[in-house]
């Protein structure tokens, strides 16, 4: 199947990898852009553990000298993706929620105690969720440090504009609310949305499906758990 892959790029490019070794072919088509906030004040404090709830957290983490002193803490992320991009930044305690925040702030409240100490987030500037909230309500005390933002595109590429004018892709893979709003919003921009009801929504999470609202897909595919393991197994389906 010929595939847009809306994932910001280093994502992507890892993603359409995957897929192309599966006998795909992906369309790289990001509708966000990554920009890491270095300047961004990471506080010192004695974290019980650290909240990533992205990989892309993770990546804006790792590249700050302030993750050296952090090693030890333990860590609990959102996802299997989140996870590893911490263990591969050298974070030695490591455990991963189900794959959505409210998966996470569950993991939170078996394995942590609110008189343990107060939770970093590791975050971008926009959020899925409202996990501080969340937590504040079980009494304990979480602070965010917003170290990335995910920038929209202005414009899906060449060639995916291209592909869906012609009619020449099979589905996309959509892995958040705010990428798949964003998705219909370049379509409409570039006059597509007919295209849409050739091809197939393939969503990370019920969350993802539902920020479609009534756009026409041909059908519109949900995976069983919010990870991508069992994402890309629709595709054999």
């Amino acid at each position: 199947m010929r595939l847009l892959v809306t994932r910001p790029e280093a994502d992507a490019a890892a993603l359409a990898g995957i897929l192309a070794g599966r006998g795909h072919e992906p369309i790289v088509a990001p509708v966000m852009s990554i920009r890491f906030l270095d300047q961004a004040a990471i506080p010192s404090r004695a974290w019980q553990a650290l909240l990533v709830t992205s990989a892309n957290g993770a990546r804006a983490l790792a590249r700050r000298p302030e993750a050296a002193a952090l090693k030890n803490v333990r860590v609990l992320a959102v996802g299997p993706a989140s996870a590893q991009a911490m263990a591969d930044a050298g974070f030695r305690w490591v455990e991963a929620a189900a794959g959505d925040v409210d998966a996470l702030a569950a993991l939170v409240c078996l394995e942590l105690s609110p008189d343990g100490g107060p939770l970093l987030h590791v975050a971008g500037s926009v959020v899925a969720g409202d996990l501080q909230t969340v937590l504040a309500v079980q009494g304990f005390e979480v602070e965010r440090a917003v170290l990335y933002e995910a920038a929209p595109a202005a414009a899906l590429p060449s060639a995916a504009v291209q592909a869906l004018a012609e009619g020449g892709v099979d589905g996309v893979l959509l892995y958040s609310p705010r990428t798949a709003r964003l998705f219909l919003s370049l379509v409409r921009a570039a006059g597509l949305q007919s295209g849409l009801a050739a091809i197939t929504a393939y969503c990370l999470s019920p969350a993802v499906a539902e920020a479609l609202g009534d756009a026409s897909f041909l059908t519109v595919k949900i995976a069983e758990q919010p990870e991508q393991a069992t994402l890309l197994a629709l595709l054999d389906r």
